[in-house]
């Protein structure tokens, strides 16, 4: 954190906590008072459409050379791209408008006189990918921001402009001189992160602990260049991009991505970078005025705010010399009760509209404790048992144990079933410990009301927590992941600023952001993202929303619970098929939420024909039969001409 930032937000802290009677209105009287925009005549659909490797990196021909031949001898290109194609991307007028439009047309001609949705499209941006080598520097490509900016400029289409940087691999030839200089990399309390991966895709993990870093300065480099060519448009080009999206998916980073999103020991997260750790301390500081009452607050004896470290080591396998030191999965308070749970008949292709889930109820030593919906993403699941066919078996109970008295708790999970019949799932032991680690006695128990086992038509398993496991608090954690959480959020507002004093300081701008709360897989405090899901400053909410977070309760009940009034779905695909009329009521219920766009992967087509590139499993494509895309993409079409 930036000591400038954090002072800012004291004062700001002292300045609300000093409207008392403004903190005494409820949220929902907050909620009517706030500027709500009025819901778009039309939701505008703006599918991203990769145009970057089959057009915009296309090698200008040489003056001996068609422009069919440079699009064959295109490094980035995996077969040779249509030589009318070709021309179209290159040349001095060259852009990927022509190649958008015949992507679009598929879907729905220009000027169709639709009614309900407007048809645009997602104009992706990638930073780094703007660079080319100079000598022993990097300078940008300034035939690549024009080729992009032409692409707004020749195509009468609305645009949603994405400015992303993320730590997703985009093959840009700096990015490997960007990542030689550890200060790009966020940290581990075990060192720098490295390069890693997820499936297919490799991914650089870089900081945001410091803007001062040259991975941050290039970034802004690349978009300034970009944002100064939009200026140059003339207005009523201008008024096309209705928004710009900002970084993409940015949050915290931890060791082996694809597989360590979990709740598995070591328990490793980011960032402990030297400018991290003395923020922290600022931000304590701040807090609590004094090392006497964070101590007090603690239960520590920290000597004074230069010695605290923050939690980094656990309790079970690590030395601690002070118990603030110890941090997990768990350790901020809250123990995850999480499964999954199928019944014969169920099926994902059933209906969206409104079947009430199936409901787990959990008992904490027979006493009820809460109850929670069978209606979450659980993509391995199905991938486990395919003939489910329901991609949504999940369930998920946080149980704060902050103050529930020391000692082994008997958790049960019961799924309740047609007719008030009770199913038990499984029964956990779990200790609650106190911090000198004495053995922890049995609590009393009440008798569970009465139930059945699993037959042959449930399949189910409670995957959290794991019988005879032991859980501490630490209540310096939930502090050190409000810190982080911060950080992302002075990052992307750091970035937005780059609009402020240009043409585009008026649009909207919108972030990226993921949400996996709605996982219930997923250790949140991991990205310590959820800061950033509130309201940021001049920053409306983006969010990618999967699986039944796009058309189902999780997603629509958070965020009716928030100050967000307007947001764009910045990537959206159900992970299903959805019938037209299905799809409609969804894309509806989100325009009625505030949603400004919804944005889904789309492949290139020229002439009706897959344009060559490394497609996206995640597009709606008809011939993408991935994830229900063929069928998706059939709805969509049915949608656009059928307007009512």
């Amino acid at each position: 954190m930036r000591p400038r930032a954090a002072t800012r937000r004291l004062v700001l802290m002292w300045t609300v906590g000093s409207m008392l009677a403004v903190a005494a209105l409820t949220q929902a009287t907050l909620l009517q008072l706030r500027d709500r925009p009025a819901r778009p005549s039309r939701l505008l659909l703006a599918p991203m459409i990769g145009v970057i490797e089959p057009c915009i990196l296309l090698q200008e021909p040489g003056p001996d050379q068609s422009a069919g031949a440079a699009a064959a001898a295109a490094p980035a290109d995996p077969a040779p791209v249509d030589a009318a194609l070709a021309s179209r991307c290159t040349g001095a007028e060259g852009s990927a408008a022509a190649l958008v439009e015949t992507t679009l047309s598929t879907l729905a001609p220009a000027g169709n006189g639709l009614q309900r949705y407007e048809l645009g499209y997602t104009l992706p941006v990638p930073l780094l990918k703007l660079f080319k080598a100079a000598g022993s520097d990097w300078a940008i490509d300034k035939q690549m921001v024009e080729r992009l900016v032409r692409t707004v400029r020749d195509n009468d289409r609305p645009a949603i402009v994405y400015l992303f940087s993320t730590h997703f691999e985009v093959n840009a030839p700096i990015e490997a001189a960007l990542a030689a200089n550890p200060a790009n990399l966020s940290v581990t309390a075990a060192g720098p992160l490295g390069r890693d991966s997820y499936y297919a895709s490799a991914i650089y993990n870089w900081t945001f602990a410091s803007t001062r870093t040259a991975i941050t300065a290039r970034r802004v480099e690349a978009a300034t260049a970009v944002i100064d060519e939009i200026c140059r448009l003339e207005p009523r080009h201008l008024q096309k991009i209705r928004g710009v999206s900002l970084l993409g998916e940015l949050h915290h980073l931890f060791p082996n991505f694809e597989g360590g999103m979990g709740f598995s020991a070591p328990y490793r997260v980011s960032d402990y970078s030297e400018a991290s750790r003395l923020g922290f301390r600022m931000f304590l500081q701040q807090k609590f005025g004094t090392i006497d009452r964070l101590n007090q607050a603690l239960g520590s004896t920290w000597a004074s705010f230069e010695q605290l470290q923050p939690p980094a080591k656990d309790i079970r396998t690590e030395p601690l010399r002070n118990f603030t030191e110890h941090i997990d999965s768990f350790a901020h308070g809250t123990l995850p009760i999480a499964g999954w749970a199928h019944v014969n008949g169920q099926s994902a292709n059933a209906p969206v509209a409104p079947v009430a889930p199936m409901l787990v109820r959990i008992y904490r030593n027979g006493e009820l404790i809460g109850k929670t919906p069978v209606s979450l993403s659980r993509q391995d699941v199905l991938q486990a048992r395919p003939e489910f066919g329901d991609a949504n078996p999940g369930w998920r109970f946080d149980l704060d144990f902050r103050n529930l008295p020391f000692g082994v708790h008997r958790i049960d999970a019961l799924l309740e079933r047609d007719a008030g019949t009770l199913v038990h799932l499984a029964t956990r032991h779990v200790a609650i410990m106190d911090r000198r680690q004495l053995t922890p006695e049995p609590m009393p128990q009440k008798p569970l009301p009465a139930s059945v086992p699993a037959d042959g038509s449930v399949k189910a398993y409670v995957d959290l927590p794991a019988d005879r496991s032991s859980y501490f608090y630490n209540p310096l954690v939930p502090m050190w992941h409000a810190f982080r959480g911060h950080q992302v959020v002075d990052y992307l507002e750091y970035f937005g600023r780059v609009l402020d004093a240009s043409c585009l300081s008026t649009t909207p701008r919108y972030s990226h952001q993921i949400i996996p709360f709605t996982n219930p897989g997923w250790d949140a405090n991991k990205f310590a993202i959820d800061a950033s899901l509130t309201q940021l400053k001049n920053i409306r909410l983006g969010v990618s929303l999967y699986g039944e977070a796009s058309y189902g309760d999780t997603f629509a009940k958070w965020i009716d619970g928030t100050a967000h009034r307007a947001y764009g779905v910045t990537e959206f695909h159900p992970s299903k098929p959805l019938a037209a009329a299905e799809l409609q009521g969804v894309l509806d219920r989100h325009a009625g939420r505030g949603a400004q766009f919804v944005s889904f992967f789309l492949e290139p087509r020229w002439n009706g024909e897959l344009v060559p590139r490394a497609h996206n499993i995640f597009s709606f494509d008809p011939d993408n039969p991935k994830f229900g895309s063929d069928r998706l993409y059939q709805s969509v079409r049915q949608l656009l001409a059928l307007q009512p």
